[in-house]
């Protein structure tokens, strides 16, 4: 019987080692968080496999020796248990190793947590306003504004009908920054708490009416980066999405001088306001 359920085990660890070389063998892990197109992104990438390799060591050493110690100390091969109470030893070993351990995780990780608030030493700045349920974006240095609105169709949503890849996942207006700057973001909301998000950017920062938050991205790739509101903000919360398109520089100020143009046509076809 021992040798039965011995052959099961093993059959079942080289089924999961299997399983987890045919994952590694994926092009991009499916139940991971994205490396992404900053270098904060990429370095908390990096911490976070450290941590979690760390946390599989830990449990392997702890569960191997737990099953060892189950296996071949128990009682009905006559092992008699330890005795080793109040051993000073002991509880210096596992308060030291546990406490080496948290420091060398918390070190790299305070280092990329200070480097993720400072925000100083901008080239632009963008202020977002959440609003249930779209974003409002401020270019502070150029004078442009607009609302950035869900663009996925109606029969998408309520009509049945075949939705695409970026389903919910659409704008009308794209948040358009050049690639290679360091952008500041200063974040508030006209109404609930919202919340903006892009994995690919590692930037997450809540929207609090009459509270003005800030947080700052650099992004080193152009593309298309995509994200939503990340806080539970009213009936229409899924409805939020974020689009950041990433271009070269050159191609940033063609647009920003592109939505002047169309910002001074608008005020010609209106006239100056009465009053």
């Amino acid at each position: 019987m021992a040798r039965t359920a011995i052959a099961a085990a093993r059959g079942a660890m080289g089924g999961l080692a299997v399983w987890a070389l045919a994952g590694a063998a994926q092009a991009v892990p499916p139940y991971n968080m994205p490396a992404g197109v900053t270098e904060i992104s990429q370095e908390v990438y990096r911490l976070h496999m450290v941590i979690f390799w760390i946390c599989v060591a830990i449990g392997v050493v702890v569960f191997g020796a737990m099953f060892y110690s189950i296996l071949n100390h128990r009682k009905s091969k006559g092992h008699q248990p330890a005795q080793f109470h109040e051993s000073t030893t002991v509880e210096i070993v596992w308060t030291v190793i546990p406490f080496a351990i948290l420091i060398f995780m918390a070190v790299p990780a305070a280092k990329t947590l200070i480097q993720m608030y400072d925000s100083s030493e901008a080239d632009m700045t963008v202020k977002i306003t959440g609003y249930q349920w779209k974003w409002k974006y401020d270019y502070v240095d150029e004078g442009i504004s607009f609302y950035s609105n869900l663009a996925t169709p109606a029969d998408q949503i309520y009509a049945g009908a075949k939705k695409d890849d970026n389903y919910l996942l659409e704008v009308d207006n794209e948040l358009v920054v050049p690639v290679g700057k360091r952008i500041r973001f200063l974040i508030t909301a006209d109404d609930v708490i919202h919340a903006w998000w892009v994995p690919d950017l590692a930037v997450k920062k809540d929207a609090i009416p009459g509270f003005i938050n800030d947080f700052w991205t650099k992004i080193d790739k152009p593309g298309i980066y995509r994200g939503q509101c990340a806080e539970l903000c009213g009936r229409y919360h899924g409805f939020m999405p974020v689009v950041v398109r990433a271009v070269e520089p050159a191609e940033y100020e063609k647009w920003v001088a592109e939505r002047k143009a169309q910002a001074v046509a608008r005020t010609d076809e209106t006239g100056p306001e009465a009053g």
